[in-house]
């Protein structure tokens, strides 16, 4: 586990405020985050930012106009902001993208080789948004991959347990929070 980070992805308020089900996400999720500090994994939190007006949305992208209308994710707006539940410490970075994948708009890529991280532990908001297509795109750049399945949510419990038991699986390696912080625990 030398080589990887764990990204913490669009866990904001806002998005929180939609998709928390009431069933301890947020401190499962705390759970892995201190794992991964415990055990001297990075931090890597992934946020979508858009600029005021929104100049990098198409009017073609249909998810994106979608949200656009929803008013959510503008830079400097409070729900925009990381949950106060996992909130970053010193040293962990903030990576702002610009669509659903962690890669899309922003220097991840480049946080990932500066740190030599070649293997990425996912977690976030929603699974079937920024997990389905950062893991997509991780797989197209060789990063090893596990998925923390309780870490991760959906407001379509049925999305999450079939993307978790059925599709993840083939690409990644997926785990319980408690299974993955047992693993790399110190010894």
């Amino acid at each position: 586990m030398a080589n990887s980070a764990l990204l913490v992805m669009d866990v904001q308020r806002d998005v929180v405020a939609i998709a928390d089900d009431g069933s301890g996400y947020l401190p499962r999720l705390r759970r892995a985050i201190d794992g991964a500090r415990a055990a001297g994994i990075p931090v890597i939190y992934v946020v979508i930012g858009l600029r005021p007006g929104d100049p990098e949305i198409s009017p073609r992208n249909k998810v994106m106009a979608d949200i656009v209308r929803t008013g959510l994710f503008t830079e400097g707006e409070p729900g925009t902001g990381i949950h106060d539940d996992v909130a970053p410490q010193q040293g962990d970075v903030v990576v702002t993208k610009r669509r659903g994948s962690a890669f899309s708009g922003s220097d991840l890529d480049l946080v990932l080789r500066a740190r030599g991280i070649d293997s990425l532990v996912l977690t976030g908001i929603a699974t079937s948004a920024v997990v389905l297509s950062t893991l997509w795109r991780a797989v197209d750049l060789d990063f090893g991959l596990t998925v923390l399945a309780d870490a991760c949510l959906d407001t379509d419990p049925e999305v999450h347990r079939f993307l978790v038991e059925r599709l993840f699986p083939q690409w990644a390696e997926v785990v319980t929070v408690e299974d993955w912080v047992r693993a790399v625990a110190p010894r």
